[in-house]
């Protein structure tokens, strides 16, 4: 399917305003055509009413008007200029709003889609590009939609309706002098054809310096603390004008082009105005036309070449909003390969038990993180994984709320395998604190409830409680009513992580994933922590990753990674004894 017609997909939903507003449209250029008749009656029949050449209009208007002087027949005649242009434009009006709604409708639509599928396409699309890019797709590409559609449908419609009806009536005022005008429409068309490849290409050129701007302005200003800190200010903003210029230059490049075509266009209209003033002229000379008939013919002439660059116009905007519109189908043709398959089973339950038999994964078949693992973690048991940098361990919990899949091997969840359960069931059973608790830049309250939507007031303080952050929530100006911030900097490392482990309270699900949820705190808030996250763990499946041995070794069982596999699993004083890798990590740490 081309990419304007699955562009049109999107207006199928607003199909009644559209052909209202293309009746509306077809009214309009009907009323255009009457706007230089009126004065053409009063330069026919009223100024030269004794030339042959203008004996019909004269008598037109005395079968029209009678005896009224010729006073009232010029004042008449202009009171209908002003009723012609002022209902058109009335029409035109409603029109052209009808058209901007439906045409932001239509972007609302696509917006709506995109960023819905975004959502929902797995980590390893979103691990191997920007954000800022996605961002820009959502908010800037899809604005394309929005030209297409106004600049697009309902320009080429009225321009082709236009062109059609002021040709008919040329054809029949004079087919001549209709001939020669419309001589140089097949050079503007070959114009045309010539630079609209270049335009879109320029287009995409300019999205993507755009985007990449955007990102340098992202990334240098969510790090300003770090930039401020070690004095790279002036680099900074070296590499976003560096950025900048990149797309300057793109924009001057694309603003050279249309400017060249522009002229292109402009010349060879002077040249059919020309030759048909030429023309025109003679045959007034001759006798066979009226001087008014020529000047309805030169309003016609100007009528017929606006829609013609009108199209003109269309067509290169069209090629820059078709680099937007490919920029967002990129995106909508990314396949989902961690969807939901056929038949795939909501659960509202599970006892916890965890299996991963075989597994392998990896970003790409060179790069395998995961090799042949195999482990079991009972209901209600607490597991650690624990390995050095790399050794593959976030993975390996990733894959048991399906932000992966396996590339080989089984995740069983209660001995099914975890691709046969819905994704969103699934997850509902999962609750998961992380390193850097992410915070959205609203209330302390709404952050809490983000897991459990519709939670109500006391379900959330007594999360809060559990947790032990109802103090220090409850000390701010606004107790749960104050904003976090973005990503949480109005607090601490420690309150941003009890706001995360209160999330996890509040949700109550049967499983536990903890990635590394003390690593970025101070020893004796990192006490403080792990006290409330065992109260957390209490009577749920619970899988840790962790580097401080120190933390986890009185754990039921810890399994030890290296290069991605299963080296050694056990108890930690069993495995201290074994004299293994966990050892050289016991050791290492000091702790014996």
């Amino acid at each position: 399917m081309s990419l304007y017609r699955r562009t049109i997909v999107y207006f199928r939903p607003f199909l009644g305003p559209t052909l209202f507003a293309t009746a509306l449209t077809l009214l309009t250029i009907g009323l255009n055509l009457l706007k230089p008749w009126p004065f053409k009656y009063i330069v026919d029949g009223v100024l030269f009413p004794a030339d042959a050449a203008h004996a019909g209009a004269h008598a037109q208007l005395a079968r029209w008007f009678g005896s009224l002087s010729p006073q009232l027949v010029v004042g008449t005649l202009c009171v209908g200029i002003v009723l012609v242009h002022l209902l058109s434009g009335m029409i035109n009006l409603v029109t052209s709003l009808v058209f901007v709604r439906v045409g932001l409708s239509a972007l609302l639509k696509l917006r709506t889609e995109l960023y819905a599928y975004l959502q929902s396409l797995p980590l390893k699309f979103h691990d191997s590009r920007r954000s800022t890019d996605s961002s820009f797709r959502v908010a800037y590409d899809s604005q394309a939609i929005q030209t297409i559609y106004n600049k697009g449908f309902s320009n080429i419609f009225q321009s082709g309706i236009t062109l059609v009806s002021t040709f008919a009536v040329m054809v029949a005022l004079d087919w001549k002098l209709t001939l020669i005008s419309l001589g140089i429409v097949p050079l503007m068309v070959a114009t045309i054809r010539y630079y609209a490849l270049q335009i879109r290409n320029e287009s995409t050129t300019i999205q993507e310096r755009e985007s990449a701007v955007l990102t340098v302005a992202q990334e240098g200003l969510a790090s300003v603390r770090m930039v401020h800190a070690f004095g790279r200010e002036d680099w900074e903003v070296g590499q976003f004008h560096k950025s900048a210029r990149q797309s300057l230059e793109a924009n001057l490049k694309l603003t050279g082009t249309n400017m060249r075509s522009a002229l292109v266009i402009s010349t060879l209209m002077a040249f059919g105005t020309a030759a048909m003033y030429g023309l025109g002229s003679l045959h007034v000379l001759g006798g066979t036309l009226s001087l008014g008939t020529l000047t309805v013919f030169a309003w016609y002439l100007t009528a017929l070449y606006a829609p013609l660059e009108q199209l003109t116009y269309t067509a290169w905007a069209l090629e820059g909003a078709a680099a937007g519109m490919q920029r967002c189908f990129e995106v909508l043709d990314r396949e989902d390969d961690v969807k939901d398959i056929p038949g795939a089973v909501e659960i509202t339950s599970t006892e916890g038990s965890i299996r991963m038999e075989e597994v392998a994964f990896g970003y790409d078949e060179a790069r395998m993180i995961l090799k042949g693992v195999n482990v079991e973690v009972l209901p209600g048991q607490t597991v650690a994984f624990v390995g050095g940098t790399g050794a593959g361990k976030s993975t390996l919990i990733s894959l048991v709320p399906r932000f992966y899949d396996p590339n080989a091997g089984r995740v069983l969840l209660d001995g099914r395998d975890v691709k046969t359960i819905t994704k969103k069931s699934l997850r509902s059973q999962i609750s998961i604190v992380l390193q850097d608790t992410l915070l959205f830049s609203t209330t302390i309250r709404e952050n809490i409830a983000y897991s459990l939507p519709g939670a109500s007031e006391e379900q959330i303080i007594q999360a809060a409680q559990r947790a032990q952050a109802h103090d220090f929530i409850m000390a701010l100006p606004d107790g749960y009513a104050s904003q976090v911030g973005e990503r949480g900097g109005h607090l601490s490392v420690g309150q941003r992580q009890r706001l995360g482990i209160a999330r996890a309270f509040l949700k109550n699900a049967p499983i536990l994933l903890l990635d590394e949820p003390t690593s970025a705190l101070d020893p004796t808030t990192e006490a403080a922590i792990m006290e409330t996250i065992k109260e957390l763990m209490r009577g749920r499946t619970t899988l840790i990753i962790t580097h401080r041995i120190a933390t986890v070794h009185d754990m039921e069982k810890i399994v030890v990674l290296k290069n991605g596999t299963i080296v050694e699993q056990g108890a930690g004083p069993e495995l201290v004894a074994c004299g293994g890798a966990y050892a050289d990590l016991y050791h290492s740490a000091n702790l014996g």
